[in-house]
Order: C-alpha cells, then sequence, then structure tokens
C-alpha cells in the first residue's frame, strides 16, 4: 500500500505541501499512506466517520472537537490531503526560525486551541462553551457545581474587558507562561 500511494502523489504535491507545512518529504510521503489507510472510499478524501474510526481520536474526550478542525479548513464533509496536512502542520514541532513562516507558530497553536473551545465560531469563549467542553473532558468525575466555579474562575481571570466572554486576545494574554510549543507538538516519523 505505501507503494501504491507514494505513486499517487506528484513530486510537484510533495514539493509544494513542504513549502506550505514544513514537513520533509519522507514525512509526507508516510502521512500520505496513513491518509489513503484510513480513506475507505478510495476517493482522495475523508469524512468524519473516517477520523472517528482512529482509536486515539474515538477515546479522547475531545476527538468530535479536534475532528471538527480538519473540517474548518474544508468547509465540507470531506477532507482532502492538503486540508489535512494544513491542520497537522499545527502541530508540528518548531526547529528553526525558518519555521516562523510555516504554519505552527506560537499563534497559530494558540488559534488552534482557541477555537477547540469556541463551539460556536464566533471568536469569543462564554461561560456555556466553556462549560461544555469541560464536561467533554472530565466527564461525570465533578459536580456540576465544581464545573460552573472552575468557569467563573476562569471567566473572572481571563476577561480583562468584562463582557462574560474570552476573546482571542485575553486566551494569549492566559497562556502568556504556558510552554505551547512544547505542548501542542507531536513527533512526526522521520
Amino acid at each position: 500500500m505505501g507503494a501504491r500511494s507514494s505513486m499517487q502523489l506528484q513530486e510537484e504535491e510533495i514539493n509544494e505541501i513542504q513549502r506550505e507545512t514544513g514537513f520533509s518529504q519522507s514525512q509526507i510521503v508516510r502521512l500520505y499512506s496513513r491518509f489513503t489507510s484510513l480513506d475507505k472510499s478510495n476517493n482522495g478524501f475523508l469524512s468524519r466517520e473516517d477520523f472517528l474510526r482512529i482509536p486515539e481520536l474515538a477515546i479522547n474526550p475531545l476527538g468530535d472537537r479536534i475532528v471538527h478542525a480538519f473540517f474548518q479548513e474544508s468547509n465540507d464533509d470531506t477532507v482532502n490531503f492538503k486540508q489535512f496536512m494544513r491542520v497537522l502542520a499545527r502541530f508540528r514541532p518548531i526547529k528553526t526560525n525558518q519555521d516562523k513562516n510555516k504554519m505552527n507558530t506560537r499563534e497559530d497553536k494558540l488559534r488552534f486551541a482557541f477555537k477547540m473551545y469556541d463551539l460556536d465560531g464566533d471568536d469569543k469563549i462564554s461561560k456555556d462553551e466553556l462549560l461544555a467542553v469541560l464536561h467533554m473532558m472530565v466527564g461525570a468525575n465533578i459536580s456540576e457545581e465544581q464545573l460552573g466555579s472552575i468557569a467563573d474562575r476562569t471567566i473572572t481571570e481571563v476577561d480583562y474587558n468584562k463582557d462574560n466572554q474570552i476573546s482571542f486576545e485575553e486566551f494569549v494574554k492566559a497562556m502568556e507562561k504556558v510552554d505551547v510549543e512544547q505542548k501542542m507538538s507531536i513527533r512526526f516519523l522521520n
């Protein structure tokens, strides 16, 4: 299968994806092989169901939100390989100053994390959205009162303009001391 999938991906496409995302050619070929193995319909696109067959996503409490992020890139019910790679690029470790032109800057990683909480896509995180994500993450392990308290305290501490919502700018400020580059990086095969 690896040989078949690498033959379908043209050298020109590999070079374009490499320039845009910063992945090496061997990483792109390996990720393309993984992409095609997930593509059960063999049409060059992944559906939400294809993503949810990934065991790590199926058991991840934020799996639906992570899958949703892939589809924000496409504005469709399917994701092609280039869109798939653009999302994965946000998780590529930052190695050099050359990476500043790629899709894995600190701001890109923070924007991705912010969108995990911004359920309605209005560029604000409301208390209800924060509660919904907290529910996804902890399930029934914490009482409603405790979750409400966590959400209230978070909004109070992060909401500098006092509109009872967290903007992206407020989110960035709250994350100043967090090593986002480390926490939002996945080592991809070389």
